[in-house]
């Protein structure tokens, strides 16, 4: 090997190598197990941040690590001019668990949304006319990184600054139904929400608003779609968030925690809405590869069991009654948000604008956590975290808290 190759990783390559659209912490993580992360040093860390909602059964769960083990030495990727079992076998159990007909499967939740807002738009046209193409979208709302999701998310900052937008996207406030009843009209194809907006700082849909908007979406035949990327998959205490709202959409997406780490994304819909799309209309080369849905399989069949659903809002109690001890001495946080382990913490009046900096010193102390924004701190831990490890990752917690609020 030559002296390049041998070369130690350090952080500082980061800045030489990879486009600069991130600002990775300074550590390195090179091996998980559960809910602890090691770095290059050998330093432990408790890890409430779980990779942004993916790790919903921690790192290297025996079920995944077994799944993915025995699929390799079967069958990696054969394009979708073919099929395969574990594709079928986890569209099965999506469809078996929802309320779809139809499942298309992609890499990401970006892809997911993509797929999901190009069916709604074709749908539209296909149905009922060429100029039924109006998106509502919510203000503070996060649907992918591609240019048509990310314009019909609600975050300018994302946005802008990329040329020409997708037309014909509406923004508005969230939880606000006398919003969509002044722009929903019958050149609304869709209207698009998360349950729980993750990025925009974890509020919460009232049943109300949920409510509301199905029954416009149904005056207009208009379809419902809930991005349940982030929400989805046990993360907020029952299967997907739409079933604790008795709210059913028309589409629906997932990802994230769906492969427990592997990409994957799916999009659910119903079989009279699937019926208007035809070979060659929409694709993906990735999607549904017998790899990534064998783990899928076993991320599925691993959170979709009582033991893991029925601890979800008992775990969520603990980290508040740990975040409230901390809280009653330093006085950080005003309010409680998301829900199940889709948690956020807004932080008081004094640290509006410094969630990063909770983030950044609770690395320091040996706690990975993220933030929603800039005045909300995020944690999606594992579902099958313990008490122990969220008791310990507190311990820890506060120390970074009680540095900031010395500073």
């Amino acid at each position: 090997m030559t002296q390049k190759e041998q070369s130690p990783i350090t952080r500082a390559m980061f800045d030489q190598l990879i486009l600069p659209v991130y600002a990775p912490a300074q550590f390195i993580p090179v091996k998980g197990q559960g809910s602890r992360v090691w770095d290059q040093n050998g330093d432990e860390y408790i890890d409430f941040a779980g990779g942004i909602a993916v790790n919903a059964l921690g790192h290297c769960h025996p079920n995944l690590v077994k799944a993915l083990h025995e699929q390799s030495e079967k069958l990696w990727h054969v394009s979708n001019v073919f099929t395969n079992e574990p594709a079928l076998q986890l569209a099965q159990r999506l469809i078996d668990s929802t309320f779809a007909d139809r499942v298309f499967f992609a890499n990401s939740g970006a892809e997911a949304n993509e797929a999901a807002l190009k069916l709604a738009r074709h749908y539209a046209i296909e149905k009922f006319s060429p100029y039924k193409t109006k998106l509502i979208s919510f203000y503070h709302s996060f649907h992918g990184r591609t240019f048509f999701t990310v314009s019909v998310g609600g975050q300018a900052k994302y946005s802008d600054g990329f040329g020409p937008k997708p037309a014909d996207i509406i923004h508005i406030p969230f939880n606000d139904l006398d919003a969509v009843k002044a722009v929903i009209d019958d050149q609304t194809c869709a209207v698009i929400l998360e349950p729980v907006q993750g990025e925009g700082g974890l509020t919460s849909a009232t049943p109300e608003f949920l409510n509301g908007v199905r029954e416009l979406c149904d005056q207009f035949h208009a379809l419902l779609i809930f991005d349940e990327v982030q929400s989805g998959m046990g993360r907020t205490g029952t299967l997907f968030t739409y079933q604790q709202y008795g709210v059913t959409p028309d589409i629906l997406t997932s990802a994230k925690a769906l492969g427990g780490g592997f990409p994957i994304s799916a999009m659910l819909t119903t079989e009279a809405i699937s019926s208007v799309m035809h070979p060659g209309v929409h694709g993906t080369t990735y999607g549904g590869n017998p790899l990534a849905c064998a783990v899928g399989i076993a991320a599925f069949d691993t959170i979709n069991s009582p033991q893991v659903l029925a601890s979800i809002n008992a775990k969520r109690e603990l980290f508040i009654r740990e975040l409230e001890q901390i809280n009653q001495q330093f006085n950080v946080f005003t309010q409680y948000k998301g829900k199940g382990l889709l948690l956020g913490a807004e932080l008081a009046p004094q640290y509006h604008g410094k969630a990063r900096d909770f983030l950044n010193v609770a690395t320091s102390f040996k706690v990975m956590i993220l933030n929603a924004g800039a005045s909300v701190l995020r944690f999606t831990p594992s579902l099958v975290i313990t008490d122990e490890e969220i008791k310990e990752g507190m311990q820890r917690f506060a120390k970074a808290v009680a540095q900031i609020s010395a500073s």
